[in-house]
């Protein structure tokens, strides 16, 4: 959505009052409002098919912290002036077998339209650390790609980098869609033991929420003892799963093991990219930026819907300013 339309939105939804079919009357009268967005991705079930094209007319539900809420704006994604911010966030720690999907990354990065700005970074101490700014010159972009060093541990972890990229974004511009793209096997050694719960990949959720990133990541095996093992192997993918559903992404795997090529992940992922859409909506504020359970339900049969389970809600006067 264009930085004038956004603005002229987001101060009409700090005036709003009207009370929607998706919207109750008591939660309209709410003394605090707010405002949140969400990206959401509507593919076709079938690979040669196209995309459905989605009105705000098929949305059924949408609920914030289990409250049905007001739905403002439902904007399409396919505009080629529609920006994009795009990181590729390697695992430094990772296997250098990672060499034989760097000729994918590279035909993936060249394939990517003007409107998108890209960077690669690679994890390393806890930390997501560029080699460039994001740029539209993908083969700049690609001047950054390398061999990882494969030092077990040196991410420290794959969610404490995940954090610190949401907290450092390269770039101050918020009408742009940000999206991540995580290579790594996801297994924590800070809290060695699945828990759905792990603080780290809770902190990581909340961090890329409160950023707006919405997360995929590609399954590729790290260096060291653990990362080898079926434990190893099912718990990394369950919480970089749990990362992916609430920010709206995917986890691309197939099963236990690396991958024979990222190709296909990538296809799939560029076609993402061009079938998604901006829901804004108003809900309830406790006073202060929350981050809240979000549930959608679109009336879109033999469409693929992927939104995210939580998003934050602005109060909207704050917003505004």
């Amino acid at each position: 959505m264009k930085s004038a339309l956004k603005l002229t939105f987001m101060a009409a939804m700090a005036a709003a009052t009207v009370v929607s079919p998706l919207q109750p009357a008591a939660a309209q009268g709410a003394a605090t409002q707010g405002q949140g967005q969400a990206i959401v991705t509507v593919m076709p079930k079938h690979e040669n098919e196209l995309a459905p094209n989605i009105t705000q007319q098929d949305l059924q539900q949408v609920k914030v912290d289990g409250k049905q809420v007001k739905v403002t704006g439902w904007q399409s994604l396919r505009d080629p002036q529609d920006k994009v911010e795009l990181v590729l966030l390697i695992d430094d720690a990772a296997r250098s077998s990672f060499g034989r999907q760097i000729d994918d990354i590279r035909q993936f990065m060249r394939s990517l339209p003007p409107n998108v700005l890209a960077g690669i970074a690679y994890m390393e101490n806890g930390r997501a650390v560029f080699h460039g700014p994001l740029s539209t010159d993908h083969e700049q972009v690609l001047s950054a790609l390398r061999l990882p060093s494969g030092i077990p541990g040196i991410d420290s972890s794959p969610y404490f980098c995940l954090s610190d990229l949401a907290q450092h974004w390269p770039s101050q511009d918020r009408s742009s869609r940000r999206e991540v793209v995580m290579v790594t096997d996801g297994i924590d050694y800070y809290y060695r033991r699945f828990d759905p719960d792990d603080p780290y990949v809770q902190a990581a959720i909340t961090d890329s929420v409160r950023a707006g990133l919405v997360v995929y990541s590609i399954y590729w095996e790290d260096q060291g003892r653990i990362d080898r093992t079926v434990w190893g192997n099912n718990s990394g993918q369950s919480l970089l799963t749990e990362v992916d559903q609430a920010t709206g992404g995917k986890n691309f795997w197939e099963g236990f093991g690396n991958p024979v090529s990222f190709q296909p992940y990538l296809d799939d992922l560029g076609r993402r990219l061009r079938n998604q859409y901006e829901l804004s909506f108003l809900a309830p504020s406790k006073g202060k930026p929350e981050v809240e359970s979000f549930k959608l339900k679109l009336a879109a049969p033999g469409a693929d819907v992927t939104a995210p389970q939580q998003v934050v809600v602005v109060p909207a006067a704050s917003a505004t300013k």
